[in-house]
């Protein structure tokens, strides 16, 4: 019996459920709002949670011994329902299927068991552990997928989440957030990303245009969403200016003067941090108010090719520059913290003196993630949603999670078909 718990916006877990059904298994999803509930189609298996925080884990508990839950599957691992049931479901043996955004994005899902990004087996997985369990592997890394628009979608799904919430929500008046702005406020930020995607695309385009054409050196500094789990739960820092504060100190003390910052923000970025007021007053405060600069989103590629170094607290985009073998410098726990391929000087020493990352070292460990947690597909688009369905769902009824299949020789994506649930 699978249990679904809170997971991406939009109908994945729904279409997961079905597939999983059409092996034999049972599911049933759990929903805290009418957003859960809108996303989740079959009626039947739907099981409302109406009542205050305090009582979830009565009612977890409940729901264990009265359906005999074998796995919990859920969207992210620290969101405080989720924590609780991954406690709960480690103390009776029920197994915990962990979805997260891919550790290699845009073209891959990441699926673990127990937890991820902090809490991920990765964490305490060093590079030669892996390079000895891919002697046993005789495939080469799998190319990247075709690619499919998730980012719209993606955004689509969250507006029409919140907008259920906002104005269906009257049977779940104990519902709370696991985010500190009010569902209005959240709707809201959704829809006006949405309607600004044009004037925001002509913004980019234009201030990356002109860095481009600077002929400066810079470094980039990736930004993250300060309301996500990687940063909050999995960072030093209280806010993201706080970020922004400490890496504009260490480039003025340390950066070469002919050298310049950027500083990209998230592609998901609503507009709820200041970020381009505070960058400005922080840049005008240390006397660098030309050589800062800040671009809204987007993609990548065209920021980074030309990069000196790289700066993040955790991003999984951090893996793009030791793809590419730019040095990189982060601030909180990531799976790919590791020291063949991550700076550990102090920060005014790394934008005067980069290290370089030990690019073969981050390659095998690139090809280890794609043999294991990460799988070809997406949550929000249709076509995502199909490639990521042909394999994962083999993966959840695998009776070891993809690491343990890599140690011992097995390939994670090849389930033992008598042991379904």
């Amino acid at each position: 019996m699978f249990l679904f718990l809170q997971g991406p916006h939009g109908p994945f877990f729904n279409a997961l459920g079905r597939m999983l059904r059409k092996t034999g298994a049972q599911a049933l999803r759990v929903g805290f709002n009418a957003g859960d509930r809108a996303f989740w189609f079959d009626r039947t298996s739907y099981i409302p949670f109406r009542g205050l925080p305090r009582d979830w884990p009565a009612t977890l508990d409940d729901l264990f011994d009265r359906h005999g839950v074998t796995d919990i599957v859920l969207y992210g691992d620290t969101r405080r329902i989720h924590a609780n049931a991954i406690a709960a479901a480690r103390a009776r043996g029920i197994t915990v299927h962990v979805f997260e955004e891919g550790y290699l994005r845009p073209y891959w899902v990441t699926y673990e068991r127990d937890g991820s990004n902090g809490h991920s087996r990765l964490m305490t997985m060093d590079v030669s552990q892996m390079r000895a369990q891919l002697e046993q592997a005789d495939c080469d890394a799998p190319p990247p997928p075709a690619h499919w628009g998730d980012m719209r979608e993606h955004m689509f799904y969250g507006a029409a989440y919140h907008w259920f919430v906002m104005f269906t929500n009257r049977g779940y008046r104990h519902f709370r957030p696991h985010r500190a702005l009010p569902v209005t406020r959240e709707f809201l930020l959704h829809l006006k990303r949405l309607l600004l995607i044009p004037s925001h695309a002509a913004e980019r385009r234009l201030r990356t245009a002109r860095i481009r054409r600077g002929g400066y050196p810079y470094h980039l500094a990736l930004l993250q969403l300060e309301h996500d789990a990687s940063f909050r739960e999995h960072s030093p820092f209280n806010s993201m200016t706080d970020f922004l504060a400490q890496v504009i100190e260490g480039f003025a003390r340390g950066a070469p003067r002919h050298h310049h910052l950027v500083f990209k923000a998230h592609p998901l970025e609503d507009g709820r941090t200041p970020l381009a007021r505070d960058i400005a007053r922080l840049a005008a405060a240390q006397g660098l108010r030309e050589r800062v600069h800040f671009v809204r989103g987007g993609k990548l590629a065209r920021l980074m090719d030309d990069a000196r170094s790289v700066v993040t607290v955790n991003s999984t985009a951090g893996q793009q520059a030791l793809w590419r073998g730019l040095p990189l410098r982060i601030f909180g726990r990531a799976v790919y913290d590791k020291p063949e391929f991550i700076s550990d000087q102090p920060l005014h020493d790394f934008f005067a003196n980069p290290q370089r990352p030990d690019t073969a070292a981050y390659l095998l460990f690139r090809r280890y993630l794609l043999e294991t947690s990460q799988v070809p597909g997406g949550f929000y688009s249709r076509r995502g949603r199909q490639r990521l369905l042909r394999r994962v769902v083999d993966m959840m009824l695998a009776p070891d999670d993809p690491y343990a299949a890599r140690k011992a020789g097995k390939e994670a994506q090849k389930p033992h078909l008598h042991l379904i649930r």
